[in-house]
């Protein structure tokens, strides 16, 4: 499997250059269904912070440190909850982008094969 924040990223740059384009009409359930994704990671986002107040494991050196890990993974750093729900959201988002992008692009890219198959360009 490949890297899914790089394709999305490759996916957004080649509708944003032209290189593919989209029927507005038939992207419309496409580009719903991811907003309504985005939408639902960011209020998973938004209610992110309630899961880093630390567990009561006790009052000993080992549940203090496993608390507090428990606490940091799940709204700190590189390897947290939040952290991957935010990267979601920027693949939602370049999607959702890249969707916009190729939808705009439909028409030009559709007059150009047809021009070049009649011999016009």
């Amino acid at each position: 499997m490949g890297n899914s924040y790089a394709d999305a990223a490759a996916f957004k740059n080649a509708a944003v250059n032209g290189q593919l384009g989209v029927d507005p009409d038939a992207a419309q359930n496409v580009l719903k269904k991811i907003r309504a994704g985005k939408d639902s990671v960011e209020n998973l986002l938004n209610n992110a912070g309630a899961l880093a107040e630390a567990p009561k494991l006790g009052a000993n050196p080992v549940g203090d440190a496993i608390a507090a890990k428990f606490s940091q993974r799940a709204d700190g750093g590189g390897d947290s909850y939040a952290q991957a729900l935010q990267n979601l959201y920027g693949q939602y988002q370049q999607a959702e982008d890249a969707i916009v992008a190729a939808m705009s692009h439909y028409h030009q890219i559709e007059q150009d094969a047809s021009d070049a198959l009649s011999g016009r360009a």
